[in-house]
C-alpha cells in the first residue's frame, strides 16, 4: 500500500467523523459561505510569474519542513511579494495542517486561496467554501471520473475554481471535462517520491489549451520555471522552497524579482 492509500483510508475517517460534529447546516451558515469569491485561473492567466506559494509544515516525504511560522505572517508575505495565489494545507495527520489555516489565511490577506486536501467527499467542498476558499484540489490519482464530474460540477455551483492534478497520461484522459479550471502536472512520483519536471513537459501537448496549466513539485529555481513556460505553463505551485526558509514571503519576494515578474 502507498501512502496515497493510507492517506485515503485515514481521511474518509476523518470526513466521517468530521459529519458527525458539524452538520452541512452549519457550514452553509457559516459567514463566508456567501462571500464573492477570487479567481485563480484568471490571476494565473494574467501573469508574469504565475506563483502559487504553499503554506505546509510538513510532508510524508520530507517530515517537518517549518513548525515555528505563523499562517497570518506567511499570507501577509506572499501577498507583499505578488504571488498570484496561496495554497494552504488541511491535512493535519500528515502535513501538520488545518481548517483553521485556512480561515486565518483568509482573515490575513486578499488572495485567491486553493484548499490543499485529498477530496474525497462533498462535504470537503463545502468546508472549503465556509471556511474562506475560492479553489480545491481535485486528485485524479484517488477519484473516478465520475467521482472528479461530480465535486467539479459540485464546486463550480458554490463559485469555486476547480484545480485538477494528475500524475500521467492515464489520469489525464479519464479527467478532462468542461467544469475544470485548471490542470496541474505533479511531478512527484507518489509511489517513489522521485521528482522530475519531464512528467509537465511530457504532458503538456495533451492538455488542451483551454484549461490553465499548473505545474505543482520540485520547482526550487527560477530556472525551473523559466524551463516550463516554453510548454505553456502558467501557474507553479511553490511551497517547500519558501516554506524552508525563515521567511517566506520575503523568500517568494526575492524569486519573483529574480523571475521578473
Amino acid at each position: 500500500m502507498n501512502i496515497l492509500d493510507k492517506i485515503v483510508i485515514d481521511k474518509r475517517k476523518e470526513v466521517e467523523l468530521r459529519k458527525s460534529l458539524i452538520p452541512i447546516s452549519q457550514l452553509e451558515q457559516s459567514v463566508l459561505f456567501e462571500r464573492s469569491t477570487l479567481s485563480l485561473s484568471n490571476n494565473l492567466r494574467n501573469s508574469k510569474s504565475g506563483i502559487i506559494a504553499e503554506h505546509k509544515r510538513r510532508s510524508p516525504s520530507k517530515s517537518i519542513i517549518n513548525n515555528s511560522l505563523n499562517v497570518q505572517d506567511v499570507a501577509l508575505g506572499y501577498e507583499n511579494a505578488g504571488v498570484c495565489g496561496m495554497s494552504v494545507l488541511t491535512d493535519g495527520k500528515y502535513f501538520g495542517g488545518s481548517l483553521d489555516d485556512l480561515l486565518t489565511a483568509r482573515a490575513s490577506c486578499n488572495l485567491p486561496l486553493l484548499r490543499k486536501e485529498f477530496i474525497i467527499d462533498k462535504y470537503q467542498i463545502l468546508e472549503a467554501r465556509a471556511y474562506g476558499a475560492d479553489v480545491i484540489l481535485l486528485i485524479a490519482a484517488i477519484l473516478s471520473r465520475e467521482e472528479i464530474k461530480h465535486f467539479s460540477e459540485f464546486a463550480k455551483s458554490l463559485n469555486l475554481d476547480v484545480l485538477l492534478e494528475v500524475h500521467n497520461e492515464e489520469e489525464l484522459h479519464k479527467s478532462i471535462m468542461p467544469s475544470l479550471d485548471m490542470l496541474g502536472v505533479n511531478n512527484r512520483n507518489l509511489k517513489t517520491f522521485d521528482v522530475s519536471l519531464e512528467t509537465s513537459k511530457s504532458l503538456s501537448s495533451i492538455i488542451p489549451d483551454e484549461f490553465v496549466k499548473v505545474s505543482e513539485s520540485g520547482i526550487s529555481s527560477v530556472n525551473a520555471i523559466k524551463e516550463l513556460q516554453p510548454y505553456g505553463y502558467k501557474g507553479f505551485l511553490i511551497g517547500e522552497n519558501f516554506m524552508k526558509t525563515d521567511n517566506p514571503g520575503a523568500s517568494a519576494t526575492d524569486f519573483i524579482k529574480e523571475l521578473g515578474g
